[in-house]
C-alpha cells in the first residue's frame, strides 16, 4: 500500500497508518527462522554450551559480546567487524581493546549455520541468541529472543568510546547512560547483575584497589597480590568472588559488603538511590533473574535493523 494523500483519506490519519505500518516492519520474531532455517537455534545452542564447558569464562563473554555490540547505534553486528586498511571498526575502541572476545566461537557458529541454510541468519542474531544461552548455561534464566536482525555494513569506533558506560562511572553517570538508551534506574541494577560472571583486568579496577575507601580491606589484600601497583595490566579478577561461574545474586550479596570489584559495580550500593535495588535482588535471586531476562529483551530490541536495511554477512567479520 503506497502512503500517498488522497481526498479520501485524511492527511492525519493517512500519516499515523504509515507510522504504524513502519513500525510493523521494524519488529523482530521469536519465530523468525522457523522456516527458512529451523535449525537455527540448536545450533546456537549446542555451540554455546560446547564453548562454555571448555571455558566458564566464555558464557561471560558472549553476552558481554551482545551489550557491546547493542550499546553503539542498536543490535546490528557492528562490534564483529575486523578493522581493515580502508575501514575502522568498534573491536579496538576503548572498552572493546584487548578485552572483547568469543569472536572465535561466533564465527564458529556463522560457519555451521552457513552449511545449514546459507545467507539466511545474521551475526547480529547469532550474537543475540548466544547471549541468551550463555546465561542459561551458567544457570540463569531463559527468554524468548526476538529474531530478524540485519547485519550492519558500518561500524563507530567513536560511538563505542562515547556509549558503552566505562566502569569508572559514577552512579549519576551509569544512571545517565542506560538513560540515554531507554533503560530506568532498577533495569540499569539488573542488567549490572550481569557482572556475577566473568573476569577483569587489573588496569580497569586497580585505581579502586588502591585509591579507595568503600571496598572490604581483607578483600582489597587479597587482590593486591595478583594486581600490583604497576605491572600485570592484564592479570585477572572475577568480578564475583563468591561463585564466578553460576549466573546467581551473589554479585548484589558482595556489594552489600563493599567487595564490588570495579567503580562502578560499587557504586550501586554506595548511600545512593539504588540501594534498595540492591538489597531487594540480594534477598531474591529469582526476582533478579526474572528482571534480568526482561531487561535483556528490552536491549536486544534497541535499534535493531530489519528488512531492506543492512545485510545478512556470509562472514561476520566482513561485509559483503
Amino acid at each position: 500500500m503506497a502512503c500517498e494523500s488522497s481526498s479520501a483519506k485524511p492527511a492525519f490519519f493517512l500519516s499515523l497508518l504509515c507510522f504504524l505500518l513502519g513500525m510493523a516492519s521494524a519488529q523482530l520474531s521469536g519465530t523468525f527462522y522457523s522456516s527458512s532455517c529451523p535449525s537455527a537455534l540448536s545450533t546456537i545452542k549446542s555451540a554455546v554450551s560446547s564453548a562454555v564447558s571448555s571455558e566458564a569464562r566464555m558464557g561471560a563473554s558472549l553476552l558481554r559480546l551482545h551489550f557491546h555490540d547493542c550499546f553503539v547505534n542498536g543490535c546490528d553486528g557492528s562490534i564483529l567487524l575486523d578493522d581493515t586498511a580502508n575501514f575502522t571498526g568498534e573491536k579496538n575502541a576503548a572498552p572493546n581493546a584487548n578485552s572483547v572476545r568469543g569472536f572465535d566461537v561466533i564465527d564458529t557458529i556463522k560457519s555451521q549455520l552457513e552449511s545449514k541454510c546459507p545467507g539466511v541468519v545474521s551475526c547480529a542474531d547469532i550474537v543475540a541468541v548466544a547471549a541468551r544461552d550463555s546465561v542459561v548455561a551458567l544457570g540463569g534464566s531463559s527468554w524468548t529472543v526476538l529474531l530478524g536482525r540485519r547485519d550492519s555494513t558500518t561500524a563507530s569506533q567513536s560511538a563505542a568510546n562515547a556509549n558503552i558506560p566505562a566502569p569508572t562511572l559514577s552512579l549519576s553517570g551509569l544512571i545517565s547512560a542506560f538513560s540515554n538508551k531507554g533503560f530506568t534506574a532498577k533495569e540499569m541494577v539488573a542488567l549490572s547483575g550481569s557482572h556475577t560472571i566473568g573476569q577483569a583486568r587489573c588496569t580497569v579496577f586497580r585505581a579502586r584497589l588502591y585509591n579507595e575507601n568503600n571496598i572490604n580491606a581483607t578483600f582489597a589484600t587479597s587482590l593486591k597480590a595478583s594486581c600490583p601497583s604497576s605491572g600485570g595490566d592484564n592479570n585477572l579478577s572475577p568480578l564475583d568472588t563468591t561463585s564466578p561461574t553460576s549466573f546467581d545474586n551473589a554479585y548484589f550479596k558482595n556489594l552489600q559488603i563493599q567487595k564490588g570489584l570495579l567503580h562502578s559495580d560499587q557504586q550501586l550500593f554506595s548511600g545512593g538511590s539504588t540501594d534498595a535495588q540492591v538489597n531487594a535482588y540480594s534477598g531474591n535471586a529469582a526476582t533478579f533473574k526474572t528482571d534480568f531476562a526482561n531487561a535483556m529483551v528490552k536491549m536486544g530490541n534497541l535499534s535493531p535493523l530489519t528488512g531492506s536495511n543492512g545485510q545478512i554477512r556470509k562472514n561476520c567479520r566482513r561485509v559483503n
